[in-house]
């Protein structure tokens, strides 16, 4: 069954028959007062989701926090094996619509899911556009019961050309080969301000586009022309092909992806350890400002 391959509104999602679809629950929130607290996610699912929706965390399901990142970033993306258990634990089949959400807009961290989805060679998963916020808004059912589903035997290889080392990005973004594309927010891409990590700036060459960019202010993601449009705007003559996304730690830039996908720019690409993994080598460059 194959309805939506990147996005799907609250009332298609709604009206799927139950046995042709499966919900996932990426809620997570990187920002609560007092500091970061990576159970919000699951508090949040515990107390109500989308019925027969299935929990993936992006800490503990989607990222190897486990093991030391050595320059792979913040959160370094989850070993096939490791997905492969969580699609199987899930119940997952080749034939079930996948229709994954946060209360983010898709950017923590459903767009992380469906990338990891695509990578591994699975098309039938979409994001629900507006999340959360927009499933509520609309009244749709919701409870608080966690779902018994029947396991599969799942294994599931990444493909590797859909990300792109650090080396080949130096390379590619200082020849001009590769147009490098940050979905950080403004301030802390020019160095102004930073968080998260150690050091402020961004990889010399890149160019600005934030993910919020590519919401409008219901939260939903702009029209496939609009987002055309804006992409063109920032990556001039370039192919899709050419264009490789980051962020912080390789989380938000799956936004990016997911909107040029979208908007019909198929085949850019995503250096996973992000900002994070590389100011773990101070022999990198770092630019400030525009």
């Amino acid at each position: 069954m194959l309805i939506s391959r990147t996005l799907i509104d609250a009332a298609t999602a709604a009206h799927l028959p139950a046995h042709d679809v499966l919900f996932v629950d990426a809620r997570f929130d990187l920002n609560q007062p007092g500091g970061r607290d990576p159970g919000k996610g699951d508090q949040d699912y515990a107390l109500s989701h989308i019925p027969g929706a299935v929990r993936a965390d992006l800490d503990r399901d989607l990222a190897d926090m486990g093991t030391p990142s050595n320059g792979r970033g913040r959160h370094p993306l989850p070993a096939a094996s490791t997905f492969s258990a969580w699609l199987g634990q899930a119940g997952w089949r080749p034939d079930l619509q996948v229709v994954v959400y946060d209360a983010a807009g898709g950017s923590l961290a459903a767009a992380r899911f469906w990338w990891l989805a695509r990578l591994a060679g699975i098309d039938n998963v979409a994001v629900l556009d507006g999340g959360w916020p927009a499933w509520q808004a609309a009244g749709f059912p919701t409870d608080n019961v966690v779902p018994v589903r029947e396991p599969t035997a799942v294994h599931v290889t990444f493909d590797a050309a859909g990300t792109v080392s650090a080396d080949e990005l130096a390379e590619g973004v200082a020849s001009g080969r590769l147009v490098l594309l940050d979905a950080r927010a403004a301030p802390r891409f020019r160095g102004e301000v930073e968080p998260l990590d150690p050091v402020a700036g961004h990889v010399p060459g890149a160019r600005n586009r934030p993910f919020a960019d590519n919401l409008d202010t219901d939260g939903r993601f702009r029209s496939p022309e609009d987002l055309r449009r804006a992409f063109h705007h920032v990556i001039g003559p370039h192919e899709p092909t050419d264009v490789v996304h980051m962020c912080g730690s390789g989380v938000t830039a799956c936004h990016n992806l997911l909107a040029m996908e979208y908007a019909g720019l198929c085949g850019s690409r995503l250096y996973a350890p992000s900002w994070s993994g590389w100011v773990s080598d101070p022999s990198r460059g770092i630019a400030t400002g525009n």
